[in-house]
């Protein structure tokens, strides 16, 4: 008898420790159960075996078995408290049933009581429970001629087998859920964060020139009027080819016209074209470049330079589609997209009764601001190397910069924005006597800035750079009190220097003759201006040197070395 025990423990042991490795190879719950059955049913001479697990509508479905035809184990299904295996799922306890064909639960769903015919069919099932409930059913059958087999080894071994596979469940049913709210917020963080848009022949991974690119490519499907604003040199003609080259017109003409380049008259006959003799010099019929970009794009530079009498004839092209040519009576109907640019600020020149309301309206349907380069910092290597690469392999040359110059090149205000930028990598680049361009070469670290005039702009209406602060340098330097009294100062070469707060102390007034009007922007301005003296720059903004070191620091605005 004990010999007999031994050997049924051992066996045991064994089943266990084959069933907890194949449930261990794989998250594929129906793989690994089914292969775990298996084993059980040759192991212990087991006729059948299945396993049916709990759905969300009260149902137990089959999960796998062994055993069954596909046929039989598609009929693997009951209702909570439906027969003995739903019997066992509601009331979570083991059952024996010697022979099946005496139950009277028994449903015979897959027709196992009638395979062997004369012979008693035993059947065993248990629960499987993970996180303390009952979530599916394991279920043996196996022959019992003489009705008096103890089935106590076998009802001992499929609850240890049970509680591996609840382990085993529950463990899938975790990860997939983490897997779930994972793949939910990969997918939620893709709508939020887009993926980087990059538009062909323009540099820019910052985030300012990444919102250009969203609204490039979400505007130019449609046939709408867009109009591009920025200062001089950001490159709005660029925007717009891209505008033209992403919509459906990219196979159509994209003609450009600088509206500030014309006069008046010149500008209505290169639009609008002219009929023989409609002026001297006429000699034949010419299409403007509204015909010409007849199913393209035109592009409108320098709106904002046109003069009010033409303003009227353009506003009733944009609205009509129709003109007629210089000299001419017949009306032409052209299919024209419109993209409009100008450095200019139209809403005050709308207030000032310069550019007419109307005609305001009808251009700014979708405006696209571009940064001016100072804000796009992040751009400027990957742009300097562009200029450089393209110079290297225009001239035969091998130049590159070191990380000297490129902090130079990073730490500059840029008043004439991408075209400074590009003319400053091929001047420097051409007058480089070694292929590595260090932090020397540039004609700034002589105090010989070529572009230093440009660091303020004079025009009322131009577009000025973003202000990013509101606080005037006076007042976290000095009390309003003590610059109200200090002596005048004068800029270099005798002109005279605003004083950063004026002197009735009003912080709110705003500077004259267009200097930067914010802390961080009038001091980088003072500095350039002074190359980077900073006694100099003092005195320009009429404050002590010990006051401009402390307002350099504050503003972490590092100090160039020359």
């Amino acid at each position: 008898m004990v010999n007999t025990q031994a050997i049924e423990s051992r066996r045991e042991l064994n089943a266990i420790y084959e069933v907890s490795k194949t449930l261990a190879t794989s998250l594929d719950v129906a793989k690994t159960f089914r292969e775990a059955l298996n084993h059980l049913v040759h192991a212990f001479d087991w006729r059948r075996a299945f396993v049916v697990l709990s759905e969300p509508d009260a149902y137990l479905r089959g999960l796998c078995a062994v055993g069954l035809t596909r046929d039989e184990q598609q009929r693997l299904q009951f209702r909570t408290g439906e027969g003995i295996v739903g019997r066992v799922f509601a009331n979570g306890i083991q059952v024996i049933v010697p022979d099946v064909r005496a139950e009277p639960l028994f449903l015979n769903r897959t027709g196992g009581a009638d395979q062997s015919p004369g012979v008693a069919v035993a059947m065993l099932v248990t629960p499987i429970h993970a996180d303390r409930r009952v979530v599916g059913v394991l279920a043996i059958d196996c022959l019992n001629p003489d009705e008096r087999r103890s089935f106590s080894y076998d009802l001992q071994l499929l609850k240890m087998v049970a509680t591996l596979m609840g382990q085993a469940l529950l463990l899938h049913r975790s990860v997939s859920a983490a897997h779930d709210t994972m793949q939910d917020e990969v997918r939620r963080m893709g709508k939020v964060l887009k993926p980087n848009q990059q538009i062909d022949q323009v540099v820019g991974i910052s985030r300012p020139m990444q919102e250009v690119f969203d609204q490039v490519h979400q505007v130019a499907p449609a046939r709408t009027t867009v109009l591009l604003r920025g200062e001089s040199g950001t490159g709005k003609e660029v925007i717009a080819r891209a505008i033209h080259n992403l919509s459906p017109r990219k196979r159509e003409a994209f003609v450009r016209v600088n509206c500030a380049a014309l006069t008046e008259s010149l500008l209505e006959s290169e639009l609008f074209g002219h009929e023989k003799g409609s002026f001297t010099g006429a000699q034949g019929q010419r299409k403007g470049r509204f015909e010409l970009s007849h199913g393209g794009t035109l592009f409108l530079d320098e709106i904002g330079d046109i003069s009010a009498s033409f303003q009227a004839k353009l506003l009733r092209v944009l609205q009509e589609r129709e003109f007629e040519r210089v000299g001419g009576s017949a009306v032409v109907k052209v299919d024209v997209r419109l993209i409009l640019a100008t450095n200019r600020n139209l809403e005050r020149m709308v207030q000032a009764g310069e550019f007419r309301a109307d005609l305001y309206y009808r251009i700014n349907v979708v405006s696209i601001q571009l940064p001016p380069l100072r804000e796009r910092r992040d751009d400027i290597p990957a742009m300097a190397q562009h200029f450089l690469d393209r110079f290297n392999q225009e001239n035969g040359r091998a130049t590159r910069f070191s990380p000297a110059a490129m902090r130079v090149l990073t730490s500059c205000y840029w008043p004439g924005n991408v075209r400074e930028l590009e003319n400053c990598v091929e001047r420097t680049a051409t007058m480089a006597h070694e292929d590595a361009i260090t932090d020397l070469a540039f004609p700034c670290r002589e105090n010989r800035c070529l572009t230093q005039v440009l660091h303020h702009i004079d025009r009322e209406d131009a577009v000025r750079p973003i202000r990013l602060a509101d606080i005037p340098i006076a007042e976290v330097a000095m009390p309003p009190a003590s610059i109200a009294s200090a002596p005048e100062a004068a800029a270099p070469g005798g002109e005279p220097v605003e004083t950063a707060v004026p002197a009735d102390g009003d912080a709110s007034a705003p500077p004259a003759d267009g200097k930067p009007e914010g802390e961080r922007d009038r001091l980088i301005w003072a500095m350039e201006r002074c190359g980077w003296v900073q006694a100099k720059a003092a005195r320009l903004l009429k404050i002590s040197p010990r006051q401009m070191g402390y307002a350099l620091q504050k503003n972490g605005i590092e100090v160039r070395k020359f």
